[in-house]
């Protein structure tokens, strides 16, 4: 085993341990990869490709035989386990390796197990007779994945520098008239074609009155000139994701237009300027919030203020006014600062850009000007 994924294993155990836990099973995908480097992928939330068990003194990878021989050569210091009638009828046997004799104290991701699993789990582990205690936690892995290493940044600013050179090519096929499907699958199709092995999730492409919608589907309304033009797009590349979001103008822009920008972008740089090791992730979003809030603007501003990138597309920590995900910033986190305005029937404005946090403050990774 590496010497990354093995302290990622050591780190889980030594967490399983301090939880009074005997294993952990892993289901969520981007955890599985994390600390083992399986990158099967799941087919849907109800197909997986294969679940970790991770005790004290050893790790398991149990999956089916269509990933058996992609496990071992990625996995090679994983026990592999292949299941042929279901990963519940074969835990019981692997629980048994773990711990003969005692209850054993099982961890499970209760944010990726569906109630049909974990009853299917209960029911088979009851038919061995094993006394086997089901503990739902929610960040087994996702706190120690908040924390990228250095390898991670790279891997991150790769997949970023991919997908703005992407939108700079398509850029200059822009143009009035367009359909918004049409520019999103231009900018989808030049990712692709230089080297993205997927989007980071499905390019959002919205012009006029459509931008106001932060989620908008691109359709067949057409590109419009003077009309705000928002983009939202990423690459993924190795694993790894980038997210940003960039509102233009073809042609001269209104002075409607040109108050919004520069009061989102300001907002930006305000929350930009506010990242520092320490930091509370409300407070950051406030310093944005409030900027809006002095233009009169805040209440067109429904959304977070960003998110942590990584493996996954949206992961911790979470920039936003809720209490409940209010979280103290560290050192080498990766997130996004994606302040918007959204007005309706008119359109709105979107920038984001992806940061990482050092010790001395921001660092922005995006090299593609906000202002273009």
């Amino acid at each position: 085993m590496n010497d990354v994924k093995e302290n990622r294993v050591e780190t889980v155990q030594s967490a399983i341990s301090a939880s009074e836990l005997d294993a952990q099973l892993v289901l969520i995908a981007e955890n599985r990869r994390y600390v083992s480097s399986f990158t099967g992928e799941d087919g849907g939330f109800d197909e997986s490709a294969g679940a970790l068990l991770i005790a004290r003194n050893d790790v398991y990878l149990l999956t089916d035989s269509r990933y058996t021989l992609q496990a071992q050569r990625e996995c090679p210091h994983f026990n592999i386990v292949t299941y042929t009638k279901g990963l519940s009828k074969e835990l019981p046997g692997v629980l048994a390796e773990i711990q003969a004799n005692g209850t054993i104290h099982l961890g499970y991701e209760k944010r990726r197990i569906s109630c049909e699993l974990f009853d299917a789990l209960q029911n088979e582990i009851q038919k061995a007779g094993m006394a086997v205690d089901l503990v739902g936690n929610t960040d087994a892995v996702e706190k120690f994945r908040a924390i990228k290493s250095e390898s991670e940044i790279q891997a991150i600013k790769s997949a970023l520098m991919l997908a703005e050179k992407a939108f700079t090519d398509v850029l200059e096929t822009l143009s009035a008239g367009m359909m918004e499907i049409d520019a999103a699958w231009a900018l989808e199709k030049q990712m692709r074609e230089t080297g993205a092995q997927s989007v980071s999730f499905p390019v959002i492409v919205a012009s006029g009155a459509n931008a106001a919608l932060p989620h908008a589907t691109p359709g067949q309304d057409a590109i419009q000139t003077g009309k705000p033009l928002l983009f939202d797009w990423g690459a993924r590349l190795n694993g790894y994701c980038s997210d940003i979001s960039r509102t233009i103008v073809p042609g001269k822009p209104d002075a409607q237009f040109e108050t919004i920008f520069n009061a989102v972008y300001d907002a930006q740089q305000k929350a930009i300027e506010a990242v520092r090791p320490g930091a509370y992730t409300m407070d950051i979003d406030a310093a944005a919030r409030n900027v809006l809030k002095d233009k009169g603007l805040d209440r067109y501003f429904g959304h977070g203020l960003g998110h942590g990138v990584g493996l996954a597309i949206h992961e911790q920590p979470s920039l936003s006014p809720v209490a409940e995900r209010n979280t103290r910033i560290e050192e080498n986190m990766v997130f996004t600062i994606e302040p918007g305005v959204y007005i309706p029937d008119w359109g709105g404005v979107r920038l984001e850009n992806m940061v990482v946090v050092r010790a001395d403050g921001a660092e922005v990774l995006n090299q593609l000007p906000v202002r273009l």
